[in-house]
């Protein structure tokens, strides 16, 4: 028995060996204390001897863990977790053990990962009892946040003076802070040169006198005071590197020398620096200044990217059905499944978590199912049998991303095109590839094959940017242009009958006239119409006349003769397959329109006898207008009637013989018949619960890695990449999955290296990762302050609202509630608050319920009320327009009423909102303040300048109305734009328009300068997503323009930290006197009404 347990004793000690011997990688956010280093890893906090070793883990929550600070005195830990859904402070001992939450307000939790996490742990107070965090609770936009201290015993964080500011280190005596104003060190943006570029600031924390100690045309980053030094990163050298400013010399030098990877997240110990550098672990030894390596060695399940079993309905991308409508087929998840309509198996075909397999295409014959696969590292065309025994790779020379396939109806051929905007047939049996066509803007996106197999309808954009239907012979290889192109025409779809071709069209104009001003649009502009093919051939629409029947036997004879002509039509209809003809000639004047009003029509598809459309709602930029819900019509060609054959779908496919369809509606699909008037949905519902895969996770991460590495050099504007060697950069970075651990450290991984493109718009994000469920803290719209002297909780401001505006509503102000800022709230729910306990504590779980509040105007229970009241989930839309109505009252106030002042808080649905609600009633100011600082990007900055173009250039004149401007909605108004660091992507364009327009002089700071434009965000087979920047901009002076630098003010105005911290806007100041000194030269007043007309 003993020397059993000394063979298993000596195999252990082998064992443990062997594990310890693979050195970690991507030890993320380090932090070091005099004997030990703290990090993060696949979300879990842990530490490990400071010399390096095996590390012990604290945190095992499934959430994520992150920023580990240690205390003063190296016994604690404090970090960011999410423990309860939103990311707040908590802390533990060193040894582990229960943490403690230390913050509860949930701040701006919705922000993307490129903003970093919410309540983010910075360090601690010299006296080891509070916790240094930034959080962006009492800010108005993402990109500002204030730096906090929490007391670990609890009560309400209190903010230092700085506005605002990002990673911020204490001197030593704690007396002063140095730290960066601006916050990006999230971002995927590396060599970053634009107005948003950081620098390093000493702050006096009683004086709040300022001083900025570097000046660096880049990133200089993430200060460390240390003694009399304070250490910083910076990208001078290309690369993230440590430098050290001397604040007796004033001197800046290099300290570290990486060329590789960046240095990542440094954080200052008592005697050293910790940071990541290529995934793994160093430690900068001070004050001496030695680096060394700390390699860690972590016994872990990694059971975040364990092989499991996972259900895949809910990430359905691609849907098909089989000819006889037996089985449907999906892409889902990167995985082709074909599911049962009733009975049998639901089978996934292809079985590898490595690539992503999409689009999927029954075959007509019902032998293959068609699809695009990334297997080999490019996108291939491959079909497979239905039962999935055999696989056949058709293409092999995939360079650049594919868009659907299409089967000709004989099953000998597929269409398809591409990124490179071609228009591709490939022959089945000999795998050869042939060009159709090529498009000079947009993708060929639609096609449709003619019954016969013998022609392609498509839709292509043209030189004037209209699209047109076009049609391809494969018997000559020509191509014909069959519709004008004057205005969008698309969507072609055979008849499978071989006489039309039907498509939409948008050229139904009627133009709406706006509410606010004299303004036109033109929405629900399309409709359905169809070309004769053949010149002998009448429009199923063509007058019809009844005519009588004769009686006696001519009559029946007649009769009889057209019976049979009619049987013998049917069989002869049964027995020759369709001849579609085509007579080009004249073609242009055989469209004919459906009897149908216009609508915001989609999707068309044909079978014999009948056309299916979707009808949309309208949608405003914040969504649906009116109760109208997605429906699917049916139009008889035969009967010319339109019936509405179901409502509220997300899609649809016909199978190809035309009998059956595969039904989307919401999350649930049906196969349905496509005959009668109305979609018959009892009993046929798709069980998609067996859509199950084997996941292998860490195969998963290399598809993805693969694929976004791809989509970049496919869709990134320039094909030289900005210079950067991309397929060095692909083995840089993929050298780190292997270590993945948490799809939060593929992100990471992904943003690296995505940032070396040195361009805007290049975004991470998302993916299948742990949701934890918020705990929903009620918010009630208020600044808080302890009174310390009666240690209670007292209203220091509340949020102006707009009630009657659920998004605008702030909680104490709803009527009857009567209470005022220097109240107290003395309960929540029945519990006593005092001055050393969270309000928001207490208000957990009580988002949209009603709660309890004793009020009173003094700090004691006598005489106090009780309110109920109704928390909100987010202040973050009420302290924006606080931050508004400020400004917008004290530029009313100190104008006298003559300037007006707008806001842009993006150029989306909300700047636009706002536009309308602050332009209007301002309209006749002769000064105006566009400001478009924080302005977070869009595309509708042309309409809004679009408006202010509008001159008053004439008086209109009635007997009994006040004389008014012509155009009514014109401008005749003094104007300036206000920009900052934060005016971004569209926020540059406007002040870049506004100045070219010659519409006024800006003011402010150089802009962000992020200008090559995306397609919205792409999705990844795990539900995250990336983008590619394919759209930039230059000058007609044939200058690339803004990109990676801003748009430079005509006069540089900055909001200095000092001056910031004592409440002023010194930018606003200025463009108030600018406007006032103009209106004193030119008061720009309408001229009063003529004498009356003499008549001639």
């Amino acid at each position: 028995m003993k020397r059993f347990f000394l063979f298993i004793s000596v195999g252990m000690f082998f064992l443990s060996s062997w594990v310890l011997a693979e050195e970690a990688r991507l030890l993320r956010f380090p932090d070091v204390s005099r004997d030990r280093v703290a990090f993060a890893y696949a979300g879990d906090i842990y530490v490990a001897p400071r010399q390096g070793g095996q590390a012990i883990r604290l945190t095992s929550h499934e959430g994520l863990e992150l920023f580990p600070k240690f205390s003063p005195d190296g016994e604690m830990i404090a970090f960011t977790g999410q423990y309860d859904g939103d990311m707040a402070v908590y802390f533990m001992s060193v040894q582990g053990g229960e943490p403690k939450r230390l913050t509860y307000h949930p701040g701006i939790q919705r922000t993307s990962e490129r903003f970093g996490p919410e309540n983010l742990v910075l360090g601690w107070h010299p006296d080891g009892r509070k916790v240094m965090f930034r959080s962006r609770k009492e800010t108005n936009d993402w990109w500002d946040g204030l730096i906090y201290f929490v007391d670990i015993d609890g009560g309400l964080p209190e903010p230092l003076p700085m506005k605002p500011a990002g990673f911020t280190s204490l001197s030593p005596d704690g007396k002063k802070a140095t730290y960066c104003p601006i916050y990006r060190d999230f971002r995927t943006w590396k060599r970053y040169k634009g107005g948003m570029q950081q620098d390093v600031w000493i702050f006096d924390l009683k004086s709040y006198d300022a001083e900025k100690i570097t000046n660096w045309e880049g990133s200089d980053n993430m200060p460390m005071w240390f003694e009399d030094k304070i250490y910083f990163n910076s990208d001078r050298t290309g690369t993230l590197n440590i430098f050290c400013y001397d604040t007796n010399t004033k001197k800046i030098r290099q300290v570290t020398d990486f060329t590789e990877y960046d240095v990542r997240w440094p954080s200052l110990g008592p005697d050293g620096i910790a940071f990541e550098n290529g995934g793994y672990l160093f430690v900068l030894d001070l004050p001496s200044e030695a680096l060394h390596k700390v390699e860690i060695q972590i016994t872990t399940d990694r059971n975040m990217v364990r092989t499991e079993f996972v259900g895949v309905s809910d990430k359905i991308r691609g849907f098909d059905i089989s000819p006889d409508a037996k089985r449907a087929v999906f892409s889902a998840r990167g995985e082709i499944f074909t599911v049962p309509a009733k009975e049998g198996n639901t089978r996934n075909l292809t079985n590898q978590s490595g690539s992503n397999e999409r689009i999927p295409r029954w075959s007509p014959d019902g032998k293959w199912i068609a699809y695009i696969s990334d297997s080999t590292g490019e996108e291939e065309l491959y079909i497979i049998s239905q039962d999935g025994k055999e696989k056949i790779r058709l293409t092999t020379e995939g360079y650049c991303h594919r868009y659907q396939p299409a089967w000709s109806p004989d099953s000998k051929k597929l269409v398809f095109s591409d990124k490179e905007l071609f228009l591709y047939y490939l022959d089945i049996e000999t795998k050869k590839l042939y060009q159709i066509d090529k498009s000079n803007r947009n993708e060929i996106r639609n096609y449709s094959w003619s019954p016969d197999s013998r022609y392609l309808a498509y839709s292509k954009t043209g030189e004037n940017r209209i699209a047109a239907i076009f049609i391809y012979s494969f018997e000559d290889n020509k191509i014909q242009q069959i519709t004008p192109g004057f205005t969008h025409d698309y969507s072609p779809v055979f008849d499978p009958d071989g006489k039309y071709l039907y498509f939409l069209s948008e050229r139904n104009f009627n133009p709406i006239l706006g509410d606010y001003e004299f303004e036109f649009v033109n929405s629900s502009i399309t409709n359905l119409y169809l070309v004769v093919l053949s010149a002998d051939e009448e429009s199923p629409f063509a007058p019809k006349s009844d005519e009588v029947k004769v009686d006696g036997k001519e009559g029946e004879k007649e009769e009889k003769e057209d019976e049979e002509k009619e049987e013998g039509k049917d069989k002869k209809k049964k027995e020759k397959p369709v001849e579609v003809k085509i007579d080009f000639d004249g073609i242009y004047h055989r469209q004919v329109a459906f009897d149908l009003p216009a609508g915001n029509y989609g999707d068309i598809s044909a079978i014999s006898g009948a056309v299916f459309y979707t009808a949309y709602p309208i949608y405003g930029l914040q969504g649906k207008v009116g109760t109208g819900e997605r429906e699917l019509h049916k139009y008889d060609t035969k009967e010319k009637k339109d019936h509405l054959f179901t409502s509220d779908i997300s899609g649809y496919r016909i199978s190809s013989k035309g009998e059956m369809m595969l039904l989307k509606k919401k999350d649930n699909f049906n196969i349905i018949k496509t005959s009668g008037e109305k979609a018959q949905l009892e009993d046929n519902m798709l069980d998609l619960s067996k859509m199950e895969m084997r996941l292998e996770r860490k195969a998963e991460y290399k598809q993805i890695f693969d694929e976004v590495w791809r989509m970049e050099r496919d869709f990134f504007y320039d094909e030289n990449m900005h210079g950067v060697d991309w397929k060095k950069m692909r083995k840089r970075y993929g050298i780190l999955l292997p270590y993945v651990s948490h799809r939060y450290d593929l992100s990471y991984v992904l943003g690296e290296m995505v940032g070396e493109l040195c361009c805007s718009h290049t975004y991470i994000g998302g993916g299948d990762k742990p949701k934890i469920p918020s705990s929903e803290v009620g918010l009630l719209g208020v600044d808080f302050e302890v009174d310390e002297k009666n240690n209670r909780i007292k209203i220091a401001r509340i949020l102006k609202g707009e009630n009657w505006d659920e998004k605008l509503r702030s909680p104490l102000l709803d009527p009857g509630i009567n209470v005022g800022s220097g109240d107290y709230i003395l309960a929540i729910e029945g519990k006593e608050l005092t001055g050393s306990i969270n309000p928001y504590s207490l208000t957990e779980n009580t988002v949209g319920k009603t709660i309890s509040l004793m009020v009173n105007t003094k700090p004691t229970m006598e005489g106090a009320r009780e309110v109920t009241v109704k928390p909100i989930s987010s202040e973050e839309t009420l302290r924006y327009f606080n931050w508004v109505e400020d400004r917008r009252e004290k530029v009313d106030s100190v104008s006298g009423g003559k300037i007006g002042y707008i806001h842009l808080p993006d150029m989306d649905s909300f700047g636009l909102v706002r536009f309308t609600k602050m332009f209007y009633h301002q309209l006749r100011k002769p000064g105006l303040i566009i400001d478009v600082r924080y302005n977070g990007g869009g595309f509708v900055s042309g309409l809004i300048l679009e408006r202010l173009r509008r001159i008053v250039v004439a008086m209109g004149a009635s007997r009994t109305f006040d004389e008014g401007p012509a155009p009514g909605a014109g401008i005749h108004a003094h104007m300036i734009t206000l920009l900052n660091e934060f005016s971004c992507s569209d926020g540059d364009y406007f002040p870049y328009f506004f100045r070219e327009y010659r519409l006024g002089p800006l003011m402010g700071k150089r802009s962000w300068g992020g200008v090559v434009g995306i397609r919205g965000y792409r999705p990844l087979v795990d539900g995250g997503y990336y983008t590619a920047p394919e759209f930039s901009i230059y000058s007609l002076e044939g200058e690339w323009v803004m990109e990676n630098y801003g748009v430079e003010p005509d006069t540089e105005v900055e909001n200095l930290p000092t001056r910031l911290a004592l409440g002023y806007d010194d930018q606003l100041d200025q463009a108030i006197e600018y406007i006032t000194k103009k209106l004193q030269t030119d008061p720009k007043e309408f001229p009063p009404r003529p004498e009356p007309p003499t008549p001639r």
